[in-house]
């Protein structure tokens, strides 16, 4: 891609952006959101035309009008949100509009045995009669990588491949990309998991605010430097310093219980502090929670609030307690992704904001845009559908509506996951300001270096047990990784 131009109604999206993926390489391409990643892709793959420059792929320069047309060159996108039809099988969905027939009929057996030839050269053996709706997401991907190749594709684009994966999961897909790329096809692979980026790319290219920053192998970066390209500041400057200072308990939670995923849980949680909950997929972080907020319900143990019993037997009696959850899955289960960002925002709120059924305008508008100026979320109007919204300023919508609802115990649970690193700074620093105003805070995290440089305190959770507590002036990713892996194991003593 030669001198890409772009742009948009007072905006220049692109501005002489060059970038080139060689034969049988996993090139990434990062920066932050509205850096032009997903612009310059869209150019590449026809759903965009250009402005200026050109794009020269196998040496014939390309025209393409189309995705349609980018498809029949050889280049295929394999999008975060999977385009799989739901009710038809594995094969079908390989297939779909491009389906072999013999004689005027689809020759389903032919379909079947290709789509099985597919899959076993990247490494995979399942049912290819499943319905797309019952398979796992890698599965679903792994359906999607297919019906790139079976377009006999020579360039794979990738978009934000892991976010829905599991780490196991994440480790088979590097596999099969490493596979793909060690049979000459060449994939871009755009991610905001940095670490990421070091297990999969040779070569990695840096946007900034529609520019070209640098092109680098990856042998010759570090986070650090990747980081400093993208935002302009080093790593150590994103985690928001802490006061050292907490209030008075706020919340205490006592022997919850829930078959086996969750065994005698107690801890206590203060004003002002953000704790931190770490620990493997599956250790129970997830299930915790939910069963805190009333999502699930517990088979035994209680949660008290500010001193009272609070029986939580649903999500409602949690927020009445002035508990907000804001979930791992912001787009299904976080967010009305139709809406504005001012009706999410109040969603919870239309009982105060209505007087004989008629909502009060100039009341929700006033408590939106409080919140929209609080949260600095970026957005050319309250009315703006949340869906066009980035990941990060979805995010800040979800964590408004909690605060619009006045709650002072607020649980994210992977709050940046498919954010970038720009962005995650911003929440960091929303997430220390409100503990400051002394709100408390209990965050689940993957990521170890967001536990330590976020947390003012961390539980670590193996098989449904908190396995270990560290005040953050003792934890490092090693004591951490020995309590979650079960290597160390004692009950720990309740700050």
């Amino acid at each position: 891609m030669r001198g890409i131009t772009k742009y948009f109604p007072g905006v220049l999206a692109l501005d002489n952006v060059s970038f080139t993926c060689l034969e049988g390489e996993v090139h990434a391409l990062i920066g932050e959101n509205g850096a032009g990643k997903s612009t310059l892709m869209k150019i590449l793959s026809g759903a965009y035309r250009q402005d200026g420059g050109e794009v020269v792929f196998l040496d014939k320069i390309l025209r393409q009008d189309s995705p349609h047309q980018a498809q029949k060159a050889g280049i295929a996108t394999i999008y975060q949100e999977f385009n799989l039809i739901p009710h038809l099988k594995a094969f079908e969905n390989i297939f779909l509009s491009r389906e072999i027939t013999r004689r005027g009929f689809l020759d389903k057996p032919a379909m079947r045995g290709k789509a099985r030839e597919i899959m076993r050269s990247l490494g995979v053996d399942f049912d290819m009669n499943i319905p797309a709706w019952r398979l796992s997401v890698a599965e679903q991907q792994m359906i999607e990588i297919a019906k790139a190749i079976s377009l006999d594709a020579k360039l794979i684009i990738m978009d934000e491949p892991t976010a829905a994966l599991s780490e196991h999961e994440v480790g088979f897909l590097f596999k099969t990309i490493r596979s793909m790329r060690d049979s000459g096809l060449s994939v871009i692979y755009i991610s905001h998991r940095l670490e990421e980026i070091f297990e999969v790319a040779d070569r990695v290219t840096v946007l900034k605010d529609g520019r070209l920053v640098d092109v680098k192998p990856i042998s010759e970066v570090c986070k650090d430097m990747l980081v400093r390209m993208m935002v302009g500041r080093e790593m150590n400057e994103y985690y928001p310093e802490r006061n050292g200072r907490r209030g008075e308990k706020i919340m205490e939670v006592k022997n919850l219980a829930r078959g086996d995923l969750l065994k005698t849980i107690s801890f206590d949680l203060y004003k002002g502090e953000i704790l931190g909950i770490a620990g493997l997929v599956g250790a129970g972080r997830t299930e915790l929670v939910r069963a805190i907020f009333g999502a699930d319900r517990p088979d035994s143990g209680e949660v008290f609030v500010n001193g009272k019993r609070a029986p939580i037997k649903r999500p409602l009696d949690a927020i009445n307690f002035g508990i907000g959850f804001v979930t791992e899955d912001r787009k299904n289960q976080g967010l009305i992704l139709g809406m504005s960002l001012r009706k999410n925002v109040t969603l919870g709120l239309l009982r105060r904001l209505t007087r004989f059924l008629f909502v009060l305008l100039g009341k929700e508008k006033s408590i939106v845009k409080e919140h929209v100026n609080k949260l600095r979320i970026k957005t050319p109007s309250i009315d703006t559908t949340v869906r066009a919204l980035s990941g990060g300023n979805q995010q800040k919508v979800v964590l408004a509506k909690w605060l619009a609802m006045g709650c002072k115990i607020i649980i994210l649970d992977e709050p940046t996951r498919g954010i970038d690193v720009g962005a995650k700074s911003e929440i960091y620093t929303i997430m220390r300001k409100l503990a400051e105003e002394g709100a408390a805070i209990i965050m689940i995290s993957s990521e170890l270096p967001e536990i330590l440089g976020v947390s003012d305190r961390i539980l670590v959770m193996n098989n449904g047990k908190i396995v270990g507590e560290l005040p953050i002036s003792e934890a490092t990713e090693e004591k951490i990784m020995f309590y979650a892996t079960g290597e160390e194991s004692h009950e720990p003593v309740l700050n």
